[in-house]
């Protein structure tokens, strides 16, 4: 995270970090990046990033958190995003508010998706915890009844996760197609894929 002398900058001058970092980070993964081309880009010395962050990690977690306060700024602003909802319904509601916001920021959709193909240890921590939200919420509706008691919370996460990123790299160019799958795919958790009727 920033040195207490990237918080007395410039709103100009961190916005010009910023976007270098958002730069280097969405056309390299993290594991590739290279800081030499971020500083070169925010124009700044190198002892002044050192000033500033400590290493690679912590300017890469600054963009990364001033992305997720963007992003919870656009769903605090949907109207039909209740806190309340049921587990599978906010992910519906989530998804598609995120989508449209990646559309406006295709910058920000790069950078995602270069994260998920990034194994380095500092990334597979952040993406795992990610997970974390949907363990929340899982819970939550485990202790509402209405998700089954016997259900595991990181099994069922890891299934929700694997369904929006698969589907968005598989048909997200293709809006109506990505939400059917993601719909689809939310049923099936929820009703289970054995038929009652079975024999």
């Amino acid at each position: 995270m920033p040195k207490d002398t990237f918080n007395n900058l410039s709103e100009e001058k961190k916005q010009r970090i910023f976007d270098a970092a958002v730069r280097e980070f969405s056309t390299r993964r993290f594991s590739e990046a290279s800081l030499n081309q971020i500083i070169k880009n925010a124009k700044i010395p190198w002892g002044s990033f050192y000033q500033y962050f400590n290493n690679k990690e912590d300017i890469f977690l600054f963009m990364y958190e001033e992305i997720y306060k963007e992003k919870l700024e656009i769903l605090s602003r949907q109207n039909d995003i209740n806190q309340d909802d049921d587990l599978l319904k906010l992910c519906e509601k989530v998804t598609k508010a995120t989508y449209e916001w990646a559309r406006k920021k295709p910058e920000y959709c790069k950078i995602s998706i270069l994260i998920e193909t990034d194994n380095s240890k500092f990334i597979t921590q952040l993406r795992d915890s990610s997970l974390e939200v949907f363990k929340i919420l899982i819970k939550r509706d485990i202790e509402r009844g209405i998700i089954k008691k016997t259900v595991d919370p990181d099994l069922i996460a890891d299934f929700i996760y694997t369904l929006i990123w698969k589907q968005f790299m598989r048909t997200g160019n293709n809006e109506k197609l990505f939400f059917q799958k993601i719909n689809d795919g939310l049923n099936i958790i929820k009703d289970g894929i054995i038929s009652i009727n079975k024999s």
